[in-house]
């Protein structure tokens, strides 16, 4: 069965490739299979310089997902492109850099610095950081904020961009139409809510930052409702993702109008998760009578 997908900058082998921050630089996830067998792979969060992160713990378990508060560790983006996107250009499969920063000249700084390779195929513009020039509000929670910094990322960049939205907003689809609006190539939804779990005993936050981003099958019934919702206002292709694990799942979010999809939480739980997923989906895809995965796409009924 055919499960290719083009999207801006991308040709896709098929739609699954496995979220950034659940991933890493795909490293630990070659030793259990091929890398070339996923349609993509997000990269890890690159900013300007070095970040070590939040302190520890970092990570706590909930019922039916997981939360975390990293704090988008990395070795900052010229060292990404100096080893590990040469180590994952390896493999047959499109790279996708995720771009963060805390002010809009470091955005900018990181887009340009991705114009020095010719081995990564589109940017994703993680935009829930917050503006520290600006009193700490996040990109992504204010449109005007969103349309000035996809605008300047589009035209600092070679590449296409898909802008990643968050769901703590009052209106994601005016989120949407906001980058859309400002050149965003895509969409790329939905980024974590914000949650937190006490420790029993003492009362306290289990994660050092107090509170964390909640992924898992907890979100997906509002991923599958943001990007209903998105697709009836916006053209622009959307990555979808939020609680993916299945090739069910896969096909819920296409059918509410994702292209592509992006598997997170799903990883911790099964290193093999994508490549399951992958070699279930066309069986999954006949189940339902569809023929090819654009087939999903084109018989849809929220195309805008």
């Amino acid at each position: 069965m055919n499960l290719e997908v083009k999207l801006p900058g991308l040709t896709l082998k098929n739609p699954i490739m496995p979220a950034s921050g659940c991933f890493g630089f795909g490293k630990e996830y070659s030793d259990y299979y091929d890398l070339s067998r996923l349609g993509a792979v997000i990269m890890k969060a690159a900013t300007q310089f070095e970040r070590f992160g939040n302190p520890t713990p970092r990570v706590a378990e909930t019922s039916s997902g997981m939360l975390n508060a990293i704090g988008l560790q990395n070795p900052g983006v010229d060292r990404i492109i100096g080893t590990e996107v040469p180590r994952l250009a390896e493999y047959d499969m499109s790279i996708i850099a995720n771009v963060a920063g805390s002010s809009l000249e470091e955005y900018i700084f990181v887009a340009k610095a991705f114009n020095r390779t010719n081995e990564v195929h589109a940017l994703e513009l993680n935009i829930s950081c917050p503006n520290v020039k600006e009193g700490g509000i996040q990109f992504g929670t204010d449109p005007e904020m969103a349309k000035k910094v996809t605008a300047a990322v589009k035209e600092a960049s070679q590449l296409p961009v898909y802008v990643k939205l968050s769901p703590i907003v009052t209106s994601i689809v005016e989120m949407a139409k906001a980058v859309e609006e400002a050149g965003a190539d895509g969409l790329s939804m939905i980024n974590t809510l914000t949650g937190m779990r006490l420790h029993l005993p003492t009362g306290k936050p289990l994660i050092a930052n107090q509170t964390g981003g909640l992924s898992g099958a907890a979100i997906k019934p509002i991923a599958i409702r943001m990007i209903y919702e998105v697709r009836q206002h916006v053209s622009i292709p959307i990555i979808g993702m939020g609680g993916i694990s299945t090739a069910e799942d896969v096909l819920e979010f296409l059918q509410a109008g994702a292209d592509a999809v992006a598997v997170g939480t799903a990883n911790f739980q099964n290193p093999f998760a994508c490549v399951d997923i992958i070699d279930a989906l066309p069986e999954t895809l006949t189940k339902y009578q569809y023929t090819s995965v654009q087939d999903v796409i084109d018989r849809r009924s929220v195309n805008v």
